[in-house]
């Protein structure tokens, strides 16, 4: 008789796949959170944090919570986070990734630094609608300018792709991530949105928002209208 153990082995594979599916959506759910956070840091950290005119001029934001907590070692890190996209009817619903490899200029020690990487012409933004692309080899990033304004003299202005920043102790710093393979999350993406949507059918808002990620985007409209309110002061 083998009916039992086959039912009792399909029983468990659905069990633990359940399980998996729920923790996959908790992990998400959190991640946007912390994320919220993160972009909510920027409007209270105006003297320390990404210029309004940078934030005004971004494409895509991408927002990589806690990347880092007890003793850091230089290369081969990970991290997953999240990016939207401005598009004709606002900001695109938001795209799960994952962020691995090269060589970071973190510091050994730092505990829960959060990146931000903004994108800045449509180079950048074609790059990241690729679904995977290596900073340095496929886009061009730099160092972001930090504090209330940014000098117009400066290299966001011209031709950099992205420019990254670290967030370690509520202050906001340039950071280096060459070397640094950015994908999608194909894990976090079906856990939110039940499927595998690509990063160009939810970057350029194609795909709906599912009800879980709305937070999260109020806190990005609300950290561009901020923005745009102080540079227009």
């Amino acid at each position: 008789m083998k009916i039992m153990p086959m039912l009792l082995a399909g029983a468990l594979a659905l069990t633990t796949g359940n399980l998996w599916a729920a923790s996959g959506i908790e992990d998400s759910t959190e991640r946007l959170r912390m994320s919220s956070d993160t972009l909510e840091a920027m409007i209270n950290a105006p003297d320390k944090g990404i210029p309004e005119e940078v934030v005004n001029n971004a494409k895509c934001i991408v927002v990589i919570p806690h990347l880092v907590k007890g003793a850091f070692v230089i290369g081969g890190q990970h991290g997953r986070g999240i990016a939207t996209c401005r598009t004709k009817e606002g900001w695109s619903a938001p795209a799960f990734v994952s962020i691995g490899g090269g060589s970071w200029g973190l510091q050994i020690g730092v505990e829960g630094v959060d990146l931000v990487m903004l994108v800045m012409n449509n180079h950048g933004l074609q790059r990241l609608l690729s679904s995977k692309f290596q900073i340095g080899a496929d886009a061009s990033a730099s160092a972001g300018p930090v504090g209330r304004h940014a000098s117009a003299g400066t290299d966001w202005t011209m031709k950099t792709e992205i420019l990254t920043y670290s967030r370690s102790n509520g202050v906001f710093a340039g950071i280096s991530l060459d070397g640094a393979v950015v994908e999608q999350d194909e894990d976090s993406t079906r856990a939110i949105y039940g499927s595998n949507p690509s990063f160009h059918a939810v970057l350029s808002g194609e795909v709906p928002a599912p009800k879980s990620t709305l937070n999260f985007l109020k806190a990005i409209s609300q950290v561009a209208h901020t923005s745009a309110v102080a540079e227009a002061k």
